[in-house]
């Protein structure tokens, strides 16, 4: 035990070397020059007898023996006597052989530096980093880059050697592309600074220049169509040769240039060009054309808002002279036609051309919608388009292309800001194509009825669909009555087939007309059903409404026969002549107290229209007047059996009927308006005039855009009726009354 503690309290002491070594005072001289001649060797080409290894560790006794300082300024120092040396034999280089020999120079060095790096490694490592000096590799760059590129005469030849081949290659001559890129590459390689300050900005001031000039000469003798050619052409050059030998960081900056002086500066130029400018290419649809001018100018912070400008005061200047011009407004039916026309024409112009850009929509929509609204008959028109297509234009149609022409019209509506006479004109028609059985296809009707309501909501649609189900109940109604009928019928009624048509007041566009005197049979029929439909519906009453039936009579003369489809005027009318073979036109007045209007137009289409002539009017003349006689027409003649005689009439409104509808609107919408200004104040409690127009023309913009002095007569009626009162102490102010 005593002898371990003893070995525990033992301690070991180590003694300073007593025989120091001494080393060589020229050791750091001597090792230098070793490094120094290998590195001229690697210089000249001849390192293939080089130990790497002992010069490696010659190296690493430097540093570790504290000759790092020497080591690198003596490395320092050898770089630039080289460099002086290989600047000399470049700046000598004469004509293309320049850059060629500055690239075979560039690559020995390069070369060079990484033999020279790989056997200073551990200075690298070890001296450069603690002594923050370049390290051995960017120490070479960074000499190259002082000594030989920005050498006076080198950096200014080298400058206009490469400006001068870019020109050239601009001019279309051809250029050693790989050469190039060499270079354009050693300048990258030096540091971007040195690519952009020595090269790029001067190459890109150049380009400038060369453009400009280009684009004088361009724009005189080019059309705008192939000045745009002319223009992707250089553009897509210039991206092409920066792929080629410029560095990518150049592509934005070249093209921003090429866009600025080919395109920026000549903008307004082009789409304005007589005869090839921007409205020229719309107006012919010049697909191609239009899209390069979008591609072009997308890249300019103005450029597409300049084509959406001059593209939206076009279409709002077509589409006016189209509405206002009183040719295209003579026919409804084409008038809508060349409005959707135009609307593809641009929808298909912003697909193909404008890569469906949304801003260009925006552009086209609220272009139509202004137009559209120019005219007060463009609600009544597009009404009559649907009538139209719904009572013949569909026949034939699959349901996808029904469809189609559907959207293409609700397109048109949706532009409408009166909604309402819209509404006031469709309801009509479709109570025409109802009552007449006239209508293409159910379907159709009902999928547009949908449409309707989806845009405009349960209101606008209620009353139409009303007027289905009334068609559907009459039908109910008269198979019941028929049945009662067939048991009591008689002989004098076995030859009429009598089908009534009951609308609830108020669905229908029904006006107060005046009953004309129905032939016997047939009153005698409407009598029975009266009764009939009274005694299952107590409590109701019934008005004829004779101006809007229509009747099938069977015609025969000789060995002649016909069947005619005619208005329930045109029976009146027709059956008289059953009595007698002449009547005067006062005559047929008082035995049918037809008004004097429709029965005008009524002997009009019996006796003027060739080929549905029945009567012949005395004397011959194109209108009718109260001294006319009439007798039946025994020279009659049509191929047809069933043969349809349609009243004369304008398709559009006259211009006392257009006044009278438009104020059937203004007086709908009255209330209407007091009802929105009674629920805003009602939320609100309080509030002054002006927020109460806004409001109100907000909330009733869907249907109308109503009229602020229309507004202010309302407010004035709900004053006197108190539902609102003025402020006591601010005037402008109104108080809800609840």
């Amino acid at each position: 035990m005593a002898a371990q503690g003893n070995r525990k309290n033992r301690q070991f002491k180590i003694e300073p070397f007593k025989h120091p070594v001494k080393m060589d005072p020229k050791y750091g001289e001597k090792t230098w020059k070793v490094l120094e001649d290998a590195i001229h060797e690697i210089n000249n080409h001849n390192a293939s007898g080089l130990s790497f290894e002992e010069l490696y560790r010659n190296a690493y006794n430097m540093v570790i023996n504290k000759f790092g300082d020497q080591l690198y300024s003596g490395l320092e120092e050898t770089i630039i006597k080289h460099l002086q040396f290989i600047e000399t034999k470049v700046e000598a280089a004469q004509g293309e052989s320049f850059l060629r020999e500055l690239k075979l120079r560039w690559d020995h060095h390069n070369k060079s530096m990484q033999m020279i790096r790989d056997i200073l490694m551990y200075m690298d490592r070890i001296y450069v980093k603690h002594q923050n000096k370049v390290p051995v590799h960017q120490l070479g760059l960074d000499k190259w880059r002082d000594v030989v590129v920005r050498n006076k005469k080198v950096r200014e030849r080298l400058l206009t050697t490469l400006l001068d081949l870019v020109q050239k290659e601009r001019t279309g001559e051809v250029i050693d592309r790989a050469l190039m890129r060499s270079i354009t590459m050693m300048l990258m390689d030096l540091g971007p600074v040195v690519y952009v300050e020595d090269f790029e900005k001067h190459f890109l001031a150049k380009a400038s220049e060369f453009y400009q000039a280009e684009a004088q000469c361009y724009i005189g003798s080019s059309d705008c169509p192939d000045y745009l050619k002319k223009a992707e052409k250089r553009l897509g050059e210039e991206i092409e040769r920066v792929v080629n030998y410029l560095d990518p960081s150049s592509e934005a900056h070249i093209t921003k240039v090429v866009e600025n002086e080919l395109i920026g500066k000549q903008m307004r130029a082009l789409v304005e060009m007589d005869n090839s400018g921007l409205v020229v290419l719309l107006e012919q649809a010049q697909y191609e054309d239009l899209a390069r001018m979008y591609s072009l100018f997308k890249r300019l912070d103005e450029g597409l808002n300049m084509i959406r400008t001059i593209m939206g005061e076009h279409l709002k200047s077509a589409g006016s002279a189209l509405v206002q011009d009183p040719e295209s407004t003579k026919d409804p039916v084409d008038f809508v036609h060349r409005l959707l026309a135009m609307k593809d024409k641009y929808d298909r112009i912003i697909a193909v051309s404008f890569n469906n850009d949304k801003t260009f929509q925006n552009v086209l929509n609220h272009s139509f919608e202004s137009f559209i609204n120019l005219s007060q008959r463009s609600p009544e028109y597009i009404s009559l388009f649907m009538d139209d297509k719904l009572r013949k234009g569909l026949k034939g149609m699959s349901e996808d292309d029904i469809e189609g022409v559907l959207d293409k019209v609700m397109m048109l509506f949706r532009y409408l800001q009166e909604k309402d006479v819209f509404e006031k004109y469709y309801k009509q028609h479709l109570a025409k194509r109802l009552l007449s059985g006239r209508t293409t296809s159910d379907d159709a009707e009902r999928s547009l009825l949908v449409k309707l309501k989806t845009e405009c909501g349960y209101q606008f649609t209620s009353k139409l669909e009303s007027m289905f189900t009334d068609i559907k109940t009459s039908r109910d109604t008269m198979m019941d009555f028929k049945a009662q009928d067939a048991a009591a019928s008689t002989s004098a009624s076995a030859d009429l087939d009598l089908s009534v048509q009951v609308l609830t007041t108020g669905s229908w566009p029904t006006q107060t007309a005046p009953k004309c005197t129905l032939p016997r049979e047939v009153d005698e029929a409407c009598t029975r059903f009266k009764d009939f439909y009274l005694s299952t519906h107590s409590g109701r009453k019934l008005s004829w409404q004779t101006n809007m039936g229509n009747a099938d009579i069977k015609m025969q003369w000789g060995d002649k026969k016909h069947e005619l489809n005619v208005s329930t005027y045109h029976m009146c009318i027709l059956l008289l002549f059953n009595e007698a073979d002449r009547h005067s036109y006062q005559d047929i007045l008082t035995a049918t107290a037809i008004p004097a209007g429709d029965l005008k137009r009524a002997l009009q289409s019996l006796a003027l229209v060739k080929g549905r002539n029945v009567l012949k009017k005395e004397p011959m003349g194109k209108d009718i007047s109260e001294t006319d006689v009439f007798s039946f027409n025994e020279e009659f003649h049509n191929k047809l059996y069933k043969i349809k005689i349609a009243t004369v009439s304008a398709q559009k409104e006259s211009e006392p009927e257009k006044l009278e509808t438009r104020h059937k609107v203004e007086e709908d919408r009255k209330p209407q308006i007091e009802a929105a200004i009674v629920r805003i104040m009602k939320s609100r409690r309080i509030l002054d005039h002006n927020s109460i127009v806004t409001e109100v023309t907000r909330q009733l913009a869907p249907r109308f855009l109503p009229n602020p002095a229309v507004i202010k007569k309302r407010i004035e009626s709900l004053l006197e009726r108190e539902f609102l009162e003025r402020d006591a102490t601010d005037r402008k102010l109104y108080r809800y009354l609840a």
